[in-house]
């Protein structure tokens, strides 16, 4: 990588428009194991919407990560799995899982001391309450 590797218009950056979105990862997690039907993916996953749901996998289809599989059924069933470029981010969605483990704590520390701290009205430096 260069140093500019990082400026908005280069493509080192789509891997971080790519996870930055809450979802995006959980789903490609999600779908490691093979592939899911909407319903039982939202199940697995827990505290995501339909709609928000149908949003990140229509993303996650768009960028080339996850293949949708519609079968001509009574009823019509549906399914979505990962593609090989999709499962080429598990291993960066890992890290990251694993870098939160090691590290979760120290961040939501941080969070609680910023948290009680307030602005000072004259200078709007922060201090302690």
């Amino acid at each position: 990588m260069t140093t500019d590797a990082f400026l908005a218009d280069c493509r080192a950056r789509l891997a971080f428009d790519l996870l930055s979105n809450t979802w995006n990862a959980v789903v490609l997690w999600a779908l490691r194991d093979g592939p899911r039907r909407p319903g039982r993916l939202r199940d697995h996953i827990g505290g995501i919407s339909p709609k928000v749901l149908t949003e990140t996998l229509r993303r996650l289809e768009f960028n080339g990560l996850v293949k949708r599989d519609a079968y001509s059924e009574a009823p019509p069933r549906v399914e979505y799995e990962l593609t090989d470029l999709g499962r080429t981010l598990l291993g960066p969605i890992n890290a990251f899982g694993a870098w939160a483990f090691e590290h979760g704590d120290e961040v939501m520390a941080a969070q609680d001391r910023h948290a009680t701290q307030v602005p000072d009205r004259q200078t709007g430096h922060p201090h302690s309450r």
